[in-house]
C-alpha cells in the first residue's frame, strides 16, 4: 500500500496514482455540433445547395447585418421564419439571410421575429 498522489493527502492506495477523491475525471471527448438538429438531411439537398449559392450571390459575399465580406464556413444562411415554424418557407430566397457568425448568433436570440418584406434586404446596386 502507497499513499494517494495528490499533494497533502494521507488516503492509503492499493494501486493507481491517486485515491477516489483525487482520480482526474474522464472527459467526454464527443463533440456536439452546433448544427445537428431534425433538419439536417434538409440541408444536404441539392435544391437548398442551390438556393444557398443564389443567396450567397445575392449578397455579393457580405453580411446583411453588418456588411463583413464572409466566405465558406464564415458565411452562414440564416432563415428568418425558421423551419420549425413554417416549413413552405424553407425554401424560399426572401426568407433567407446571409449573415457572418458573430450576427447569425445575435440573430439566432432575439426576441422580437423579424416579418419578412420584399424591402427587407439592401438595396442590390447594378
Amino acid at each position: 500500500m502507497k499513499y494517494c498522489g495528490y499533494d497533502g493527502c494521507q488516503v492509503k492506495i492499493e494501486r493507481g496514482m491517486y485515491c477516489n477523491n483525487h482520480k482526474p475525471r474522464k472527459k467526454n471527448n464527443k463533440k456536439k455540433s452546433a448544427y445537428h438538429h431534425e433538419n439536417k438531411p434538409f440541408y444536404r439537398t441539392k435544391a437548398w445547395k442551390d438556393l444557398s449559392s443564389y443567396v450567397y450571390e445575392r449578397e455579393r459575399g457580405h453580411c446583411q447585418r453588418c456588411g463583413k465580406f464572409v466566405f465558406g464556413r464564415q458565411a452562414h444562411r440564416h432563415h428568418v421564419v425558421p423551419i420549425k415554424k413554417n416549413d413552405k418557407l424553407k425554401l424560399d430566397p426572401n426568407n433567407i439571410r446571409l449573415l457572418c457568425p458573430q450576427c447569425h448568433v445575435i440573430e439566432e436570440n432575439e426576441v422580437q421575429p423579424r416579418k419578412i418584406f420584399s424591402s427587407y434586404f439592401r438595396e442590390v446596386k447594378q
